[in-house]
């Protein structure tokens, strides 16, 4: 419901200041024109985002594709695999420069073993050496991006913000914000439309179609377009609700909103003390060798006290950032159920020294955890994945109904001949009662706040609307007339 149902047929005209009998606690005025303008000129952004979205869900099978080599070993061996220090070992010496960041163990019987490095002039970069377990062979050398492959890197920021950096970004949290107000607006004047049906049809004992299905009856034209254009959004209601909101919990002016409300209810995911001792011993008491701390030959003794202690599938191991901390593992299973236990290891002592459970996480954190997971496509598996391209078609298909609609309300007189059809009368929120104008204006300078994308644009609409008006106004004003020069003059 992205782009706007234009329900009133009425031009654009000024109307008179209405008297106070006359003020309605109806919004669907007002929100018909909302929908209407927010539609127009909001919709480029969202087919935008559907489109790179669409992309970005189905990254994990790109990868697959292209980096074939590098993910897979060249045949599941027919033995056990080397020990890991073995394969991170033959990581170091094929590239000796940076710091050892994380070890990712093969998480299947044919994949390959991730040691990634950090170097300085990569920055928040990394680079990633794939090792065939089997048989200590590269197979091949990534610069990757929080686990990333450069090609979904790129779908990445083509998504977030069209390769534009900081600027970019702003496409994408416009296109957040104003999501949910399109498309709770136009589920109002959707359900005002089909009460106002019903309403009528027990009046003249008449039957109506069925209200979330596509009205085939209907004639050709605007009404069947609108039929498309509403039912496909309702069905749609639920899932552009979510990727609306979770859209925003990571986006550059309201993720930081959210994250201090995160702050002030400490509810972000709770750091793991890696300072060394302190904490209780493990269940599972597993005898190390003594070694440097943070050596990767440690690595070992690492991964089987984290398996001993419950932390399989899928994980990332991490050395001490400092000398007497200790080593981190990070499960990094994100498919439902998902597995994202974190334990700190002190591989000498042979024992877990701090743990942290995603059970044990505050509600808030998990649900945003999750919520992004899904948002990515990552949560239900493949399942997720083609949810994400059935709403992203569907916003498509919405957003071109959209328009179609407003092409097919042009004037077609040849006296009035338009290029599109005329927007909702002007003045709606005058014939507002004051009780509801004053709560409104209230409740959309909090939500301006909170999402400043949405507030910012929205003043720019306004201000673009008010100029447009005075405008038209002016252009309507009879020319004053001039008395006549006096004779002889």
């Amino acid at each position: 419901m992205s782009v706007a149902t234009d329900i009133s047929p009425s031009a654009e005209e000024l109307p008179q200041r209405p008297a106070a009998a006359a003020r309605s606690w109806s919004v669907v005025p007002l929100l018909t024109r909302l929908h209407f303008y927010a539609g127009i000129l909001v919709a480029p952004l969202l087919a935008v985002a559907a489109v790179t979205g669409l992309l970005f869900a189905f990254s994990p099978q790109l990868d697959r594709l292209v980096y074939d080599t590098e993910f897979h070993a060249a045949q599941a061996g027919p033995g056990l695999p080397k020990p890991l220090s073995e394969q991170v070992a033959v990581a170091i010496a094929a590239h000796p420069a940076g710091s050892l960041a994380t070890v990712i163990p093969a998480a299947a019987p044919d994949a390959t073993t991730r040691v990634v490095f950090s170097l300085p002039e990569l920055g928040e970069q990394q680079h990633t050496v794939f090792v065939d377990p089997y048989t200590g062979e590269i197979r091949g050398q990534l610069t990757t991006w929080y686990g990333e492959t450069p090609l979904m890197t790129w779908l990445d920021d083509l998504h977030r913000n069209l390769h534009l950096y900081d600027v970019g970004r702003v496409y994408s949290e416009t296109a957040a914000s104003w999501l949910w107000v399109l498309v709770l607006g136009g589920l109002i004047l959707w359900c005002n439309r089909q009460w106002r049906r019903r309403a009528e049809a027990r009046r003249t004992r008449s039957r109506t179609e069925a209200t979330l299905l596509y009205d085939l009856s209907a004639a050709k034209g605007v009404r069947r377009t609108r039929s498309f254009h509403a039912a496909t959004g309702i069905w749609l209601v639920v899932g552009l609700l979510f990727l609306s909101a979770t859209g925003l919990t990571w986006s550059r002016w309201a993720g930081g909103n959210f994250s201090l409300a995160l702050d002030k209810l400490n509810a972000h995911q709770p750091d793991l003390d890696t300072a060394g001792g302190g904490a209780a011993p493990a269940p599972h008491h597993v005898e190390a060798p003594v070694a440097a701390a943070g050596d990767p030959a440690q690595v070992d003794a690492v991964l089987h006290i984290a398996r001993a202690n419950g932390i399989t599938g899928p994980m990332e191991i991490a050395p001490p950032a400092e000398a007497g901390a200790a080593w981190t593992v990070t499960q990094t299973d994100n498919v439902w159920p998902v597995h994202l236990d974190r334990i700190a290891v002190d591989p000498v002592a042979g024992t877990v020294t701090a743990r942290s459970d995603f059970a044990d996480w505050p509600l808030l954190a998990q649900l945003s955890k999750l919520g992004v997971q899904a948002h990515m496509g990552y949560l239900f598996g493949l399942a997720n994945q083609l949810l994400l391209a059935a709403l992203a078609l569907g916003l498509l298909c919405v957003i071109t109904w959209g328009y179609r609609m407003w092409w097919q309300r042009r004037p077609t007189r040849t006296d009035r001949r338009a290029l599109a059809g005329p927007p909702p009368a002007r003045g709606a929120w005058r014939r507002l009662r004051l009780p509801l104008l004053l709560a409104g204006i209230l409740v959309t300078a909090a939500i301006g706040w909170a999402l400043p994308a949405f507030g910012v644009t929205l003043l720019a609409f306004l201000v673009l609307d008010v100029a447009i008006g005075l405008v038209r106004r002016l252009r309507r004003k009879p020319p004053v007339p001039t008395s006549p020069a006096p004779a002889g003059a």
